[in-house]
């Protein structure tokens, strides 16, 4: 399972996807902004379903107790400009005793290198590139090869056989991410990598038994 962490206002690491609670959620705001307090009185499950109404929003150490021992997990930092994040989650990972379950991953590079640096033995992934507009530049897989990282993941719509087959050579995983459509999903599959971040695993199994994979 895939998720993305946050600071609260009040230093605790919480699991949502935005940076703000707007749309996820019956509040506003930066996430930043909010105590662990203010947005555990928020409903974030109504936007999904009415079935999950009054969910709330958890914290990583939550998801990782509840989880543990089920689940591999991919932690995105989302979190950018907050200091040591990247250690103290893994602080969290190795408390919880799911150190060989856990990859880190980033967008924002200094966070995958601070993870490399003080967890040289967990799996890291850097998301490439950064910004729905930015391209693919073979100079990525140099600075992630230099930099020791285990997985880089592409943009579902840039990526290529050729990127897959540089990545793969430099002993890379791929893990593609931004798979919004089931094309996007299929394209994925046959440019050879390795993995997705999907929000419709069922639809990439039937596809994957189709191909006889």
């Amino acid at each position: 399972i895939e998720l993305d962490v946050h600071f609260t206002s009040d230093d605790h690491i919480i699991v949502i996807h935005d940076d703000t609670v707007d749309r996820t959620t019956d509040g506003n705001g930066p996430v930043a902004e909010h105590t662990l307090a203010e947005l555990r009185a928020l409903d974030a499950g109504s936007w999904f379903g009415l079935q999950y109404a009054g969910e709330q929003i958890r914290t990583l150490g939550e998801v990782l107790e509840h989880y543990k021992g089920r689940h591999y997990f991919h932690i995105e930092i989302k979190a950018g400009c907050s200091p040591g994040l990247a250690t103290r989650i893994i602080d969290l990972v190795r408390g919880y005793g799911v150190a060989n379950d856990v990859t880190i991953t980033s967008f924002w590079k200094p966070w995958v290198d601070e993870s490399r640096a003080y967890a040289p033995e967990m799996p890291t992934g850097w998301l490439v590139p950064q910004g729905p507009e930015s391209q693919w530049e073979d100079s990525i897989a140099d600075q992630a090869l230099e930099s020791g990282f285990t997985q880089v993941c592409p943009r579902a719509d840039i990526v290529t056989p050729n990127i897959v087959e540089i990545l793969h050579s430099k002993g890379f995983v791929v893990r593609c991410h931004g798979i919004i459509n089931e094309s996007l999903m299929r394209h994925v599959v046959e440019c050879g990598a390795d993995g997705m971040t999907i929000n419709f695993p069922d639809k990439l199994i039937e596809y994957l038994e189709t191909k006889g994979r």
